[in-house]
């Protein structure tokens, strides 16, 4: 019998996050030796184990919520204490702070008991410092045995040393301990915590403040206004810098097994903070630019010019997953693009030149690699292929190995040319001209030239009966003719006329693909569809918020506002702490979203696509160097009447307000730059 373990469930853990140090926990704030539970640090899981119990029993939890980045407070009843009443006299609160390496926890008991309570309070703890591609697959590492000395725990191995002490109380049997007397009406509350070193870790926390402004959001829709606040509150938590160059910041993907530089996520989610200013693009750029590949290696994926898809301490090999990952891995197909589309867009939106003009090297190797080694094949579009057999069998942004398939369900067989990647081809060739022109460089009339040439073989080749285009071309160039979100990224990268621009919007339109909590990654009418399917059927919130960008910027409003009203429904559903994604269910099945139970959280892309939601609303399209801001707010105000104050062009903070009738106000622009 073939032993398969599950991805262990993920959905109903509370994440407290600080990267690179995560906890993950059930709602009653155990951390249990359980699927994928514990505290982890830079790719390691440093506890597996913190129980707490009052003479010997667990408290039953009432509530938690997470106040603060870094921080979740668990409220839960010690009913067997105190006065045998109705109304419970022992309560039993349970704050946790992480900060980078480190996790502390003050335990408060509060008796509201007609005579002192005294109990034992312990804290179990284990410790198996196991991979985190190790408890992905399901599995374990054994329990490493503790040095115990007066009210200190030690564990170490291979480098890590994870230090546990409890603050006036004792250690021993791998527990802290505390006897405590709680008086009537009073609150007793003791401290524990965790500190971790790592001499192999590869990140590192920023030594700085964040990198982008916190805007205040007014909005009649209350769930923007919450979404927002959730959504800055976990990017905040999901700063890393390398060790190697600690003045650059990016955005960890997520929690808690993407918590490191992820070329495509880190860029996408600074993408969609560039309304918040340009620091954490510039500090994305360079981290991935100092990375750039430079040579051709099968083994690695890398290439002249390509950008970096992952980084890691070391391998990355998930049991049963059939790829190893080597610690720096290029296998992506649309990094690359997008790395340049993020650095004229940091441009446009008021990124300095100086800054600019030192990453026009990295620009123009990225650009080589769109035609030197991009297209493997020379038919002139983007393709992937494997050639190690240890990598990502699919390399765009739906990377699971059932994700391109035909509208039958057959997938399609590598190479791979993906119908996004196109796109982003064509915008990241007409971007890295004008940087190219606008900087004295030579070499911007090729890449138009190659745009043209893309665009028009993308419009003879791709487009299928039924009047959109393929999800991708496969190895014998034929149109895998499932529909999928991925056309919506087209939206807005200018590969497309305005009349195929209407087409698209028109499709995604149908209840098939937009009928649930945002957008569906495939029609509910294909036969590869599931709703909780990873990449063919589920709703990622990025994704949609990618898509409502592209309407939003084509004209398409009433469907970017539809969209954005599921994205909303479903952040209420889960506490306005928006998942990796969730299913694709229809939105009359429930009236909720209902989860996808592997989701991370929180997570970069997620939490941005609130950001990209609210530039969508608001409409404010900056050309810095063009001396001009472009304000085009959805018609109609369809989300409502918004405020949103402490936007950031050029470094200026700037307000922008839209009035139930969709029209819009913009103050604190810097001089010379004008409304049109």
């Amino acid at each position: 019998m073939h032993d398969h373990r599950p991805q262990p469930l993920l959905h109903d853990l509370v994440g407290t996050v600080m990267a690179p140090t995560s906890a993950l926990s059930g709602a009653d704030g155990q951390i249990r030796s359980l699927g994928v539970q514990g505290l982890f640090h830079a790719d390691a899981r440093v506890l597996s184990l913190a129980r707490l119990e009052l003479d010997g029993r667990e408290p039953e939890p009432i509530g938690h919520a997470v106040p603060a980045p870094g921080v979740s407070h668990f409220v839960s009843l010690a009913r067997w204490l105190g006065d045998r009443a109705t109304d419970p006299t022992v309560r039993v609160d349970r704050v946790r702070t992480i900060t980078p390496g480190a996790m502390r926890e003050e335990i408060t008991i509060a008796s509201t008991a007609s005579a002192p309570v005294t109990c034992t309070v312990t804290v179990a703890l284990s410790c198996d410092l196991a991979a985190v591609e190790v408890v992905k697959s399901g599995g374990a590492a054994v329990p490493l045995t503790p040095e115990a000395a007066g009210a200190t725990l030690t564990w170490q191995a291979n480098g890590t040393r994870v230090i546990a002490t409890a603050a006036s109380g004792d250690a021993g049997a791998a527990a802290l301990r505390w006897e405590v007397t709680v008086a009537p009406g009073e609150r007793l509350t003791t401290r524990w915590e965790v500190s971790v070193t790592d001499s192999g870790a590869v990140v590192a926390a920023p030594p700085g403040p964040r990198e982008w402004s916190r805007p205040r959001v007014e909005a009649d829709d209350t769930r923007l206004v919450r979404l927002a606040r959730q959504s800055l509150d976990d990017l905040e938590s999901l700063r890393l810098t390398e060790i190697a160059a600690p003045g650059d910041t990016f955005l960890g993907a997520g929690v808690p097994w993407y918590l490191t530089l992820f070329g495509r996520d880190s860029i996408w989610a600074a993408r969609m903070l560039l309304p918040l200013g340009t620091e954490l693009a510039a500090g994305t750029l360079r981290v991935l630019a100092r990375r750039q590949g430079v040579k051709v290696d099968a083994d690695t994926g890398e290439a002249p010019g390509k950008i970096m898809h992952e980084l890691r301490r070391h391998e990355f090999a998930v049991e049963g997953s059939g790829f190893h990952l080597p610690p720096a891995y290029y296998g992506t197909i649309d990094a690359t693009p997008l790395w340049i589309a993020l650095l004229h867009d940091a441009w446009r939106w008021g990124l300095p030149e100086g800054e600019v003009a030192a990453l026009l090297p990295a620009l123009e190797a990225a650009l080589g690699w769109l035609a030197d080694h991009g297209d493997a094949d020379g038919d002139g579009f983007l393709e992937y292929l494997d050639t190690s057999g240890r990598g990502l069998a699919n390399q765009g942004w739906k990377d699971s190995g059932d994700a391109v398939r035909f509208r039958d369900g057959r997938r399609g067989e590598p190479p791979i040319a993906l119908v996004e990647v196109q796109g982003y081809a064509y915008e990241a060739a007409v971007a890295g001209a004008a940087l190219l022109e606008a900087f004295g460089r030579p070499g911007g009339s090729r890449w138009l030239d190659y745009a043209g040439r893309l665009a028009e073989r993308f419009r003879e080749r791709f487009w299928v009966d039924g009047g959109y285009p393929a999800l991708a071309l496969d190895r014998d160039k034929r149109p895998v003719d499932a529909l999928t979100s991925n056309i919506g990224h087209l939206l807005g990268t200018g590969i497309l006329c305005a009349a195929e621009e209407r087409q698209i919007a028109q499709t995604l339109k149908n209840p098939a693909m937009s009928g649930g909590f945002g957008l569906r990654t495939m029609s509910r009418d294909d036969a590869g569809f599931s709703p909780h399917s990873y990449h063919c059927g589920s709703i990622w919130a990025h994704d949609t918020a990618i898509v409502i960008s592209g309407l939003a910027r084509t004209g398409h409003g009433e469907l970017a506002a539809g969209l954005a009203q599921g994205i909303l429904a479903a952040a209420e559903t889960f506490g306005y702490r928006l998942p990796e994604l969730h299913a694709g269910d229809d939105r009359r099945l429930m009236g909720r979203a209902v989860p996808y139970p592997a989701a991370c959280r929180p997570q970069a892309w997620s939490a941005a696509a609130a950001i990209a939601i609210l530039q969508a609303a608001a409409g404010i399209y900056p050309d810095v160097p063009g001396g001009r801001v472009t304000v085009r707010p959805l018609p109609g105000a369809p989300l409502g009447a918004l405020a949103v104050r402490g936007l950031r062009v050029a470094g200026a903070a700037v307000d922008v307000t839209v009035d139930g009738y969709g029209t819009a106000q913009v103050t604190g622009l810097p001089p010379g730059i004008e409304v049109v």
